[in-house]
């Protein structure tokens, strides 16, 4: 049965099968990045990253023409310096907390995704593209430079090469290009995107939501680290699934050639974060 959670003004929240979906919903100002939008973007993510039945997070963007612009440049154009800090501090900090959710993310991106939009998507986990889906980083174009960590997330995840004339061209590119360079994990047609999103939402809800949320933080703590260090640090997770009853459900039904049936207990006191 899917809920509707929670009233916002620009967003909607649903939760079906432990699959929390975020819409950005803004359809007319092409689900536009304002300082409200942002601001209650962090309230929405707050309150689904203490969902306890939520176990896997999808956001897209409302209409069929854009996932998220990017910023308002309505609002931008008559921005002071303190403000741009701001401005940019305030979208920082959400994508933070963002890339930081307990759950796995998935970014089914529908359309547009440029400037804000295309950070906004690099802080989720995985990126599922449609086929008319555009990304870019058109700041330099503007006078700008990306203020969301575009310059900090884009070299991570396609090197610094192609990011470097990704920003200073102020480029747009398809999906298919945007998949061949490692910004999307996958592209599909435009009526196909919620169908495969959430389908790999449910396949990764079928497996230990615990399990799921310990790899999610060895993988992106321990890419802070030094190899070494982030071998300590998986090992010490490791040991962390081995206090919960999930391990003991999952490695039973492996033994008993049974379906596992994972509870989705919180973590006990010990869960990284």
């Amino acid at each position: 049965m899917k809920l509707s959670m929670k009233q916002y003004e620009f967003f909607r929240v649903t939760l079906e099968d432990h699959i929390a979906t975020i819409t950005i919903s803004r359809p007319k100002a092409l689900n536009a990045l304002s300082t409200a939008v942002v601001t209650e973007l962090e309230t929405v993510i707050e309150d689904v990253s203490a969902m306890d039945d939520a176990w896997v997070v999808i956001f897209t963007g409302d209409g069929d023409k854009a996932f998220v612009a990017g910023g308002d440049i309505k609002e931008m154009y008559t921005m002071n310096p303190d403000q741009g800090v701001a401005y940019s501090k305030l979208g920082t900090r959400v994508l933070y907390k963002i890339e930081n959710m307990p759950q796995p993310t998935i970014a089914a991106v529908n359309g547009f995704a440029l400037g804000g939009g295309t950070e906004i998507a690099m802080a989720f986990d995985i990126r599922i593209a449609s086929s008319k889906a555009v990304f870019g980083q058109p700041e330099t174009g503007l006078g700008i430079i990306p203020g969301f960590a575009g310059t900090q997330r884009l070299p991570r995840l396609v090197g610094k090469g192609m990011a470097k004339m990704l920003i200073y061209s102020s480029m747009r590119i398809k999906a298919d290009e945007a998949y061949r360079i490692g910004l999307v994990q996958k592209v599909v047609p435009p009526e196909d995107l919620m169908d495969e999103a959430r389908a790999l939402a449910k396949q990764i809800a079928s497996c230990s939501p615990n399990a799921v949320r310990l790899a999610k933080a060895a993988i992106n703590q321990g890419l802070e680290m030094d190899l070494w260090s982030g071998n300590v640090y998986e090992s010490h997770v490791f040991g962390l699934c081995f206090t919960n009853s999930d391990q003991t459900e999952g490695m039973r039904a492996f033994v008993e050639k049974d379906k596992a049936v994972f509870n989705g207990k919180p973590l006990p006191k010990g869960e990284p974060q």
